[in-house]
Order: structure tokens, then sequence, then C-alpha cells
């Protein structure tokens, strides 16, 4: 007897799809042996472009686990016949509609075939020497017939997964980059919703429309890498050196810089702000003085150095030092003054800003306040 049926038994279906990855068996071999475990782990890698589970290959191990030696080879037998109690023993009690699915998934995405018998069981006909006369079960020969593609394709899922490690590491450090500058609410609500993306799997796809997100919003906020502040204390000392030249800098132009606009004196910016004179040891009596103690502020505030020599470079020296004055004076109205002083920025860039509708403001609120 030569021919082994490949019709389901009974009330089990053939589908049209399955029709296809049958044909698989009669193929001539890729390899003429391949190890059956090495085999299985590659499959494992790429199991995604067979289009099985990791559950799906639970089965296929034990299926596997039957066939005797360690490799697969086209001169030897590879029809396998356990009983489905035999099976589930091996798969710890799975539940026998599950194992039927995944046995009928593996059998869809070509990587085993069936041979029913004419009643249905699984069993073997041997010869008088003890040899195999023929089998019925589970024909595992498109495993060596596919072994070639199997290893391709695990060598792609290799690389891709490698890639979108990278494009992920990448993403990472751009998100930790951007979070440090970030103090517009809208930047802070992305930074957020990018964190809890990442604890998904993320497509290569979506990673790149995420960084070019944070570039654009970089290049929104012009704002250099290079003002970070490094992670060691040397780097953090030379920074600290730096903003204390940029400090000095900035008092020698608060004396010297002309006044845009009306001019305002500081007796007028002292009364309209006295909050900062508290913070201040004796009185502030020059320009030079109020520049500092602005400095100071700032980072109690929680506006940046960054934003504070932004600030200097679109404001004026002193326009800045007045608007950071008038940020403490409404601190407790203002939800973030960082991203109030970039509002501001904002609107000194269209050359759409002058402090003295601020100062205006808060004499009045402190004269209606009896302040």
């Amino acid at each position: 007897m030569k021919h082994i049926s490949t019709t389901p038994f009974r009330r089990r279906t053939n589908s049209a799809g399955q029709t296809g990855p049958a044909a698989v068996a009669t193929h001539a071999c890729s390899a003429a042996s391949a190890d059956k475990w090495a085999l299985l782990r590659e499959l494992g890698t790429a199991r995604r472009a067979f289009g099985v589970s990791d559950r799906d290959l639970t089965v296929l191990q034990a299926l596997l686990s039957f066939l005797p030696g360690q490799e697969l080879r086209e001169d030897l037998p590879m029809i396998v016949f356990p009983s489905n109690a035999r099976l589930r023993e091996r798969l710890h009690d799975m539940p026998e509609s599950t194992l039927r699915r995944h046995i009928a998934a593996l059998v869809s995405a070509g990587l085993m075939q069936r041979h029913d018998s004419p009643n249905g069981k699984r069993f073997a006909r041997r010869t008088a020497d003890g040899s195999l006369s023929i089998a019925f079960g589970f024909d595992l020969r498109p495993l060596l017939v596919r072994s070639t593609e199997i290893f391709a394709q695990a060598t792609n899922a290799r690389a891709a997964l490698a890639e979108c490690t990278t494009y992920r590491e990448e993403l990472v450090l751009r998100l930790r980059n951007f979070s440090c500058i970030a103090d517009d609410p809208e930047h802070i609500s992305f930074c957020d919703d990018l964190r809890r993306a990442l604890r998904r799997k993320l497509t290569i796809d979506q990673m790149q429309a995420f960084m070019q997100r944070i570039q654009d919003l970089q290049a929104l906020c012009d704002v250099s890498s290079t003002t970070k502040t490094g992670a060691n204390d040397s780097q953090n000392e030379r920074h600290i050196q730096h903003s204390n030249i940029n400090q000095f800098e900035s008092k020698k132009e608060a004396e010297n810089e002309p006044e845009r606009g009306v001019e305002i004196s500081l007796e007028t910016v002292l009364e309209a702000f006295p909050d900062c004179q508290a913070y201040e040891t004796g009185k502030i009596t020059t320009w030079a003085q109020f520049v500092a103690l602005a400095y100071r502020l700032c980072p109690m505030m929680g506006i940046s150095p960054a934003i504070w020599q932004q600030a200097q470079a679109m404001m004026g020296v002193r326009d800045a030092a007045i608007s950071v004055a008038g940020v403490l004076q409404m601190f407790a109205r203002i939800r973030s003054p960082g991203a109030y002083m970039r509002s501001l920025m904002e609107k000194a860039r269209k050359d759409q800003y002058r402090p003295t509708p601020m100062i205006r403001a808060s004499l009045a609120r402190l004269q209606a306040t009896g302040s």
C-alpha cells in the first residue's frame, strides 16, 4: 500500500487554505538533515512570519519529542502517531479542545501534515523485522522541507529586532534630553504620553513618528542640547562656572543697556513687584543687583538657565529681569512659571511684548488691595 490520504477524517473540514500547505509535504527537502531542536528554536524566533503562536510551538515541541533521534532526516520516517491522551501528558494536561486548535494552526501554517487512517486513529504497522511499514499520524517532513526558509526568516526576525532595539534606545535618549527642557504644558503632556507608549511594543514606523515629533518640538523651542548640564560633578561645575560668567556679563549689560520704549525706573519696578525685595538681604539700589536677584530667583521658580538666557537674548537683560520679578509677584496665580516665561519670550520675539503693561497692572492691583 503506497497511498497515504491527506484528507481529514470524518467531520473535520479541509479548507482551501490548508490545501496549499499540504502540498509542501511532497516537495523536495531543502536540506538532507536538520537538528530538530535547533529548527524549533529558529521557528520560535520567526514564528510571526509563519503565523503561529508560542503555544502552537509548545504543541510542536511535544510532537517532536515522539520522533526518535536528534535529527530530521529525509531517509528516515518522520511521522509520529501519539494519541491525544499521550500528547496531553507531555503538555501538562492541556484541554483537548485547546490541543486540537493548536494542531489545526500548525497544519494551516504548513509546518506539519495530517495522515489519517481509515478509522481516524493514529497507529503504525510494522514488518516482521520490526521496521515501520506504514504510519498514520502527523507528518513532520514539512519542517525539513522548509528548514532553509525557517532559518532565513529567523535571521530576518533577529535583524528586525536589532533595528527596533536601536530605534527604541535612540527614542529613549531623545525623550530624556527633551524632557529636561520641556516647560510648556503641551510639551510635558507629550513626554508623559511617550513614556506610556514606550511601555508597549512599538513598531519602527511608530517610533520614527515619535522621533520626528520630538525634533519638531525641539526646533520650536530653539534650545540647543549644549545648554544641558552633564551627569557628573565636574560637568556640573563647568556649567556653573559658565553661568557665572554669563551672569557677570548680564550685570555689565544691565548697567549699560539702553531702555527699549518707555523709560522705566528701578524704583517703579520695585514698587510694582515688592515680593522680590524679600529675597535680597539689603536694599536693591542698582540694576545690576536687580538682575543678579532675578538670576537667583529663576531656579527657585522652576525657570531653567536655558529659558533665562533666551529671555535675555529676546527681551534684553533688564526686561528679562523685570519679567522674572513680575512672574514672582504673580506666582500664586501662575501654574507653570517656565511656560509663562516662554509665552512672554514668544511675544517678545514678535515684538509684541514690553514689561510696562505688567508693571501698571501690578501697581493697580496693589492699590486696589491697599498693599
